[in-house]
Order: structure tokens, then sequence, then C-alpha cells
């Protein structure tokens, strides 16, 4: 699929909710995700595969509920590479890269939908990484280096850029 470098400039918020995993314990934070008019994606789709994403165990430890009104903790919002960098402003992006800034989890469109070199052809992992990274960033966490060579990467490092060494990891908590 192309994803266009530029797309419509505004977002429109995907409907309805979903609520976080029943019997688990931790603080729900609530979310919503939006996708930028004219990108090809559906909607409905990106947010549940990011609401799957935030509440596997292996995740942050949170219980995630999307909205799609009202006071939120996180935005989660699909863009193109030229809203993403505006988005990611005094951040640069050069059109490639996602980030976190403002309260919004920037989701670079070219990304969501290719991946990167170091995932290979698993752009399902690499989703599950860059949504767990940049959400990582709202909830406090800063970027980690490679331990070594051949360890598995924590997802706070910057995986998108390159492994250093390291092998691929989407997950805080692989082992859950």
């Amino acid at each position: 699929m192309a994803v266009p470098k530029s797309a419509g400039g505004r977002y429109t918020v995907v409907s309805g909710g979903a609520r976080p995993p029943a019997g688990r314990k931790g603080k729900v934070i609530r979310y919503l995700v939006e996708v930028e008019r004219g990108l090809p994606f559906e909607g409905r789709e990106f947010a549940d595969e990011v609401h799957r994403i935030l509440n596997d165990r292996r995740s942050w430890g949170f219980r995630f509920q999307r909205v799609e009104r009202g006071p939120v903790r996180i935005r989660v919002s699909l863009s193109s590479p030229a809203m993403t960098d505006r988005r990611c402003h005094p951040l640069i992006t050069f059109g490639t890269l996602s980030c976190w800034n403002d309260g919004r989890a920037v989701i670079n469109a070219v990304r969501w939908n290719t991946g990167v070199r170091g995932y290979g052809r698993d752009v399902a992992s690499y989703r599950e990484y860059v949504i767990n990274h940049e959400v990582g960033h709202g909830l406090g966490h800063g970027h980690q280096p490679c331990p070594g060579p051949g360890r598995r990467a924590p997802v706070m490092l910057q995986q998108t850029k390159s492994l250093y060494g390291c092998r691929p990891n989407a997950w805080p908590s692989p082992r859950r």
C-alpha cells in the first residue's frame, strides 16, 4: 500500500471505545486514537491493534481504556510523514521517525506500513515495538542503550534507528 508523504493535515478520532481487560489489576489509563484524514488505513483496525498491544501482559502493566472524548492521558495519532514532522517539532524526525510530544504518541504511517530493517519482514512486531516505545515516553520512560551485543534490546532503545548490536524486542516485559 502506498502511504502519502502528506495527507489531510487534520485528525479524526476513532469512534467508540474499548474497555481495559477484566480481571486484571493495575491503574486504568484513558487514551484515545486518531488517524490523519487521507491516510489509507482503517481507523478502527488501527485502534483495535493499539488496544491489543497496550493491554498485552508483556506491555507496561497498566489497564488501558480507549475513549473517544473527555480527559485522556495519551493520544495515539497515526500520521503522515509531513504531519509527523509538524507534530514532533522541535524534534527532527526527517519524515521517517515517530515520537512522543505534547501528550501524543505520533506514529509515522510509513513506518507503521513497512516497519524497519532491524525487524526484517516482521512488521507486526515492529508495530508492537513502536506503540510500546512511544507510549513508554508518555509514561515517563527515557531512552535506554543496548545492554550488549546479541542481547535483547530494551523497548526504550531507539530501535527504529538501529539495534546497536542488540536483538529486536517489542515489549517492556517480554517474559510475562
